[in-house]
């Protein structure tokens, strides 16, 4: 199955982190043409059974699309057997025959979003990653890059130029350390996805960066952290 995305009169709209809770679109006005960018923790590859299946259905129905940048609270779309690669965007993305409105982007690739050169690059790590094992509730081993990707990302973008950078978590010198949460021991958090992601951004040349991972509205510089605010996408 491939998908490709006309344009046309359609809008573009972006959010951050859903966990599976969509009331934020209640208030949200949109036609069946638009597009809402998710900035990961979509939330719909969570259980990976029925339960996902219910809320998928929900969603698909609403005839609005969803391009979902992969979290680390959900299992990456190329590791379920029942997505397929297609076309989205003009780049690589995968999606459920199922489910043609709800399309994962593809890690490290470029689109073109409303005429702007869009890098998307997913993953970041569990702060809770402990207390998911410990319980037994979902955790997931592909929550970040591999080495192997970040290292073939890197070579594919150092020094090249980017209209807008679309990922989960921050480069690590914008972490919004007012975020974070008194009952974790940040000297064994995993920072290794947001390093990268500062060796990325040092190395690239851009005009804006939206992420989402720390449950906050914030803008810093080029950078844009989303949670629940849903916006006209844009340079």
């Amino acid at each position: 199955m491939i998908y490709f995305f006309k344009g046309g009169e359609s809008m573009v709209y972006i959010t951050g982190d859903t966990h599976r809770e969509f009331s934020r679109l209640d208030y949200f006005n949109y036609t069946s043409s638009d597009v809402l960018i998710i900035l990961g923790d979509v939330g719909i590859n969570y259980f990976l059974n029925h339960y996902d299946d219910v809320i998928k259905e929900k969603l698909n129905k609403l005839g609005l699309s969803f391009f979902c940048v992969s979290g680390n609270h959900e299992e990456r779309a190329e590791n379920i057997s029942t997505y397929k690669q297609i076309t989205f965007f003009n780049g690589l993305a995968y999606a459920e025959e199922k489910y043609p409105n709800l399309i994962f982007a593809k890690s490290g690739e470029v689109y073109d979003i409303d005429g702007l050169k869009t890098l998307v690059i997913g993953g970041a790590y569990s702060v809770d990653k402990n207390m998911r094992l410990i319980y037994d509730y979902p955790w997931f081993k592909s929550e970040q890059l591999t080495n192997k990707e970040m290292d073939e990302i890197y070579t594919n973008v150092k020094n090249k130029s980017y209209n807008i950078i679309l990922s989960h978590t921050c480069p690590y010198k914008y972490i919004p350390r007012e975020m974070f949460l008194p009952f974790v021991d940040q000297s064994k958090v995993d920072n290794s996805m947001e390093l990268f992601l500062d060796k990325i951004e040092k190395n690239i040349n851009y005009d804006k960066w939206y992420c989402g991972h720390y449950h906050t509205e914030k803008e810093i510089d080029k950078i844009e952290f989303m949670y629940e605010r849903i916006k006209k996408f844009r340079k």
